[in-house]
């Protein structure tokens, strides 16, 4: 357990604003005209923010908000402006080791060469796998809640995911955190099929 407590785990997600009237798109039997089950609202043009993040188990790291897609350019910038302070103010010193995934960005020389000068040790992740990173879980809780306040606007959105992401209670991540072990175990069990995590 000790091991995962030095992993500053990162990720990527989107989140989506809708603008435009809601309207409505019945899919039902005769039997079901009037249950409101089978409403679905139809959304028009929907806009988005990528967001970067990390945590570690003990607090989050900050946030990097941006519309469109990202670069190697672009992640190098992150990693200086949120990564190396979130890593210093969450680990204070203490040997640690950071997570991203696969994505190309990431992978590229130039990210792992930038990584190398800083000394900066990377955990090895699997290509393809299943999200065994505790950041996805946060992301999960995250966007239920912005779901829930149905934001108008990509300010309001913004607004919303950063106010949620500083509410994350440490015991949270810690618990996370801790649960690394048996996602593992649930991998290997299931040979890298899906798993509750």
């Amino acid at each position: 357990m000790a091991k995962w407590k030095s992993v500053l785990w990162s990720d990527k997600s989107k989140f989506e604003v809708h603008f435009g009237k809601l309207g409505r798109h019945v899919i039902r039997t005769k039997e079901d005209k009037d249950n409101p089950s089978c409403y679905q609202h139809s959304i028009q043009k929907p806009a988005s923010l990528m967001v970067w993040g990390c945590m570690s188990a003990c607090g989050m790291g900050s946030l990097h908000i941006w519309k469109g897609t990202i670069n190697v350019d672009s992640y190098i910038q992150v990693l200086e402006q949120h990564m190396l302070p979130s890593r210093c103010r969450l680990f204070q010193g203490r040997p640690c080791i950071f997570q991203h995934d696969n994505a190309r960005p990431h992978t590229a020389s130039i990210t792992m060469s930038w990584l190398h000068r800083r000394r900066i040790r990377v955990l090895k992740w699997p290509a393809c796998s299943p999200d065994l990173s505790p950041i996805e879980n946060i992301w999960r809780i995250i966007k239920r809640k912005v779901r829930q306040r149905r934001h108008k606007t990509v300010e309001q959105l913004e607004a919303c995911i950063r106010q949620e992401w500083d509410t994350i209670p440490i015991h949270k991540l810690e618990q996370l955190v801790s649960s690394v072990p048996r996602r593992l175990q649930s991998v290997i069990k299931r040979r890298g099929d899906a798993t509750q995590w």
